[in-house]
Formats: structure tokens, sequence, C-alpha cells
């Protein structure tokens, strides 16, 4: 054994001629055990990134769904304050029409007033001075 030792060669548990040493060819496969399970772990945590990324492309485009909503409603709802305001001025001038109305009506009546107040006395002189 010392001369194949010698000569790089060793026999292994089950006595089979080796080219590496017994404690280098454990060293590997327990490496190789090592790398498997590390390559696991690094496969197990990108599937988990991975959904983890698609989780945050849901939520991103949740978030982007609700800002184009909220986005909307403000510009409904600067479009409807709008409005009221637009109606609020017809509405103003409206009533402007309305007084500028009634205060030519009340002119007309007391003018009328006036008038028939003078029909009475002139019917009244009439009737007297037969």
């Amino acid at each position: 054994q010392a001369a194949l030792g010698a000569a790089g060669l060793h026999f292994d548990e089950l006595n089979k001629l080796r080219v590496l040493e017994p404690e280098a060819a454990q060293q590997t496969a327990q490496l190789r055990e090592e790398c498997k399970a590390f390559l696991d772990k690094i496969v197990e945590f990108q599937k988990i990134v991975g959904s983890l990324i698609e989780l945050v492309d849901q939520l991103a485009k949740a978030a982007e769904s609700e800002k184009m909503k909220a986005i909307g409603a403000r510009n409904l709802l600067k479009s409807i304050a709008k409005q009221r305001e637009a109606q609020e001025q017809q509405l103003q001038a409206l009533i402007a029409e309305k007084k500028m109305q009634l205060e030519r009506y009340r002119i007309e009546y007391e003018t009328l007033c006036k008038i028939e107040a003078d029909q009475n006395e002139f019917i009244d002189q009439f009737i007297f001075q037969k």
C-alpha cells in the first residue's frame, strides 16, 4: 500500500483502486453534497424571489390602477365644480334679470296706479260737473 500511495494510488472503503486519497475523495463528496444543497437553496430562493417580484408587479399594477381612478375622480370633481360655478353664474344672471324685471313692473304698477288715480279724479270731477 505504501508503494501504491507513493505512486498516487489508494484503496477506498470498498477496496477499489482510486487516484485520490480517501480523505480528499471524502472531502470532494462532502463538497459535492454541500454544493447540491446550496444549489437547491439557490433554486428555492430564486422561486421565492420570482414570486415576490410577481406579487410586487401585481401590487404596482393595482396601485397604478387606483392612481388612475383617483386622477379620474379628481378630474370629475373639478369638472363638476366648474359646472356648478357656471350654473351659479347663470342663476345669478337670471336673478339680476328678474330683479330688473321686477323693478320695471313696480315702476309700471306705480305709473298705472297714478294714471288710475288721475282717471278716477277726472271721472269724479266729470260726475260732479253734471
